[in-house]
């Protein structure tokens, strides 16, 4: 299992950024896909979910109006667009999945914003 992420960068507030994740050596289309992201001296944290067809989607209360999770099952990839990115937003960003018992993490993929 590969899970690469793309995207990251330096952000001002109130822009935005689109992540991507290029998943491998899964069934991907059958899998639910998350975000999870790390700010410095903080513990990793759930930014949102993805069903397996899109079907349902789900996050952190208070990213939901301005982070979006969307996936593309016939590019094994899923996103996560964030808009309206403020100063708390800066972490470094994971793309995650469970295939049976096991957990895989993405390398990590830099979110500043800053001005």
């Amino acid at each position: 299992v590969q899970l690469v992420e793309s995207g990251g960068g330096l952000a001002q507030p109130g822009g935005s950024l689109r992540l991507s994740c290029v998943a491998s050596g899964f069934p991907f289309r059958i899998y639910e896909m998350r975000w999870y992201r790390q700010a410095p001296g903080k513990e990793r944290e759930l930014v949102a979910v993805i069903s397996s067809r899109s079907t349902s989607t789900d996050g952190a209360g208070a990213l939901k109006g301005r982070f979006t999770i969307s996936r593309d099952n016939a590019q094994n990839s899923v996103f996560l667009q964030m808009n309206s990115l403020k100063p708390e937003d800066t972490a470094v960003y994971f793309c995650y999945v469970k295939v049976g018992w096991s957990e895989y993490w993405g390398q990590g993929d830099q979110v500043t914003v800053a001005s």
